[in-house]
C-alpha cells in the first residue's frame, strides 16, 4: 500500500503523495465500516448550553446536546447543509466553571450532520477554529 510505481499523476486515478485514489478509497471503506464510537477522538460532555449559530444566509439560536474538544452536537431551528461552514458562539456559565465571569467560546466549524428531530434540527459540527473570551 502507498506505492507510487513512478506514476507522476498521469493515471486515471491520480496520486496523493504516496497514496493513489484507489488506496484512499479502500482506507475510507475501512473507516466507514468502523463503529462510530471507535472513531471518536475526544470525550463528549453532555452539556445543554445556549448556542447562537450563523450560516451563510441564516442566523439561529439553539441548545447544545454535547460538546467535545473536536465538535458539538446541537439542536437548532434551521437546517444547515452538510459540508457548509458555520460560526457558533457558546456561553459557558461562570458558576459551572468556578470562574468569576462567563466564558464565551466563538467557533468556526463544518457541518457533518444535519437531520430533522421533531420541530428542531439536530446539527453536528466539527470545530475547526475557536477563540475564548471572558
Amino acid at each position: 500500500m502507498g506505492k507510487n510505481n513512478g506514476d507522476q499523476g498521469g493515471s486515471q486515478w491520480g496520486n496523493f503523495g504516496n497514496f493513489s485514489t484507489p488506496e484512499i478509497a479502500a482506507i475510507l471503506v475501512c473507516v466507514n465500516n468502523q463503529s462510530k464510537d471507535r472513531l471518536r477522538c475526544a470525550v463528549r460532555f453532555p452539556l445543554q448550553l445556549p448556542v447562537s449559530v450563523r450560516g451563510k444566509d441564516k442566523a439561529d439560536e439553539g441548545v447544545t446536546q454535547d460538546i467535545s474538544a473536536g465538535g458539538v452536537l446541537m439542536h437548532c431551528g434551521e437546517e444547515y447543509p452538510v459540508g457548509s461552514t458555520i460560526q457558533f458562539s457558546i456561553c459557558m456559565p461562570a458558576r459551572s466553571l468556578g470562574s468569576p465571569n462567563d466564558v464565551h467560546v466563538e467557533c468556526t466549524g463544518r457541518v457533518v450532520r444535519s437531520s430533522p428531530l421533531g420541530d428542531r434540527v439536530e446539527v453536528g459540527a466539527i470545530i475547526d477554529e475557536y477563540h475564548i473570551s471572558r
